[in-house]
């Protein structure tokens, strides 16, 4: 594809690579509207002035990945290709530009989007989607670690190089959430679905609660409830971008999760009659 120019949206909180080390999955869409995953990245090592923010037009070098069958899967051209930060846009008019970007083609039915993604003529792995209702937050305690074979792993690429330059300093892996956060959400039909949230976010909003309450975890879990579940679920028009795991995306019943949140104010419609 050459130079190409994306909008981001998408990130991901920082996962753990067995071949390329700590990598957030970034998505967002090209000119034309479509929608396109930027796999593997790097991105707490890229140069200061190369990292990017959501709803920031980029412009770089890809190629489509070929280690990756979902369509619309890409990866930088090179380790070295270069990422230029272009313009942002804004929340004004309650979202009007963003809105003209990513709410073009949105689902409401989680069965029809479930056989596009199953459906290998489509294999629809990115997507938005608008629910008629959200249910529930649910908070679920997992381990504060990070499997230990994986540390290795990413001491060992760190210690011999890899696909990516390292830095000069030692870099430490981001902290593992100690929670799973995951929307109960019910489409148009009346089929309820729960979904994992995996966006870079919610996990940094968790961090920075926790420093704030000095380490309670309890006050932490119920801020993020309060903006997640009170806020964007019940008084905000959200949409909700889903993606599916390269892994998992023939073999699960649902094979989506959701990484990232789109909520402008809902609009009043105020009638003339």
């Amino acid at each position: 594809m050459a130079i190409t120019k994306v909008l981001i949206t998408v990130k991901t909180y920082p996962s753990l690579s067995a071949r390329y080390g700590e990598l957030v999955c970034t998505a967002g869409f090209l000119e034309d509207g479509s929608w396109i995953r930027l796999y593997p990245i790097p991105f707490r090592k890229l140069k200061y002035d190369e990292k990017y923010k959501k709803y920031q037009w980029i412009e770089l070098d890809i190629v489509k990945n070929n280690k990756d069958f979902r369509p619309e899967s890409f990866r930088p051209a090179t380790i070295d290709t270069p990422i230029t930060l272009l313009d942002t846009i804004d929340t004004k008019g309650n979202w009007y530009k963003r809105k003209q970007v990513a709410l073009n083609n949105i689902y409401t039915d989680i069965k029809s989007l479930i056989a596009e993604a199953h459906n290998k003529e489509i294999c629809t792995s990115l997507a938005v989607f608008k629910p008629t209702k959200v249910l529930d937050f649910k908070i679920e305690k997992v381990s504060s670690e990070w499997d230990k074979k994986k540390i290795d792993q990413q001491k060992a690429l760190n210690d011999q190089g890899n696909l990516f330059e390292m830095e000069e300093l030692p870099f430490e892996v981001v902290e593992k959430l100690p929670y799973k956060f995951s929307y109960v959400i019910e489409d148009e039909n009346g089929v309820s679905s729960t979904m994992m949230i995996e966006d870079w976010e919610i996990g940094q909003l968790y961090r920075n609660t926790l420093a704030a309450a000095e380490g309670n975890e309890a006050i932490a879990v119920q801020k993020v409830k309060e903006k997640y579940f009170d806020s964007f679920a019940l008084k905000k028009d959200l949409h909700l971008y889903l993606g599916t795991t390269k892994a998992f995306h023939y073999r699960s019943k649902n094979p989506f999760m959701i990484i990232g949140t789109f909520t402008p104010n809902i609009e009043i419609q105020i009638s003339l009659f």
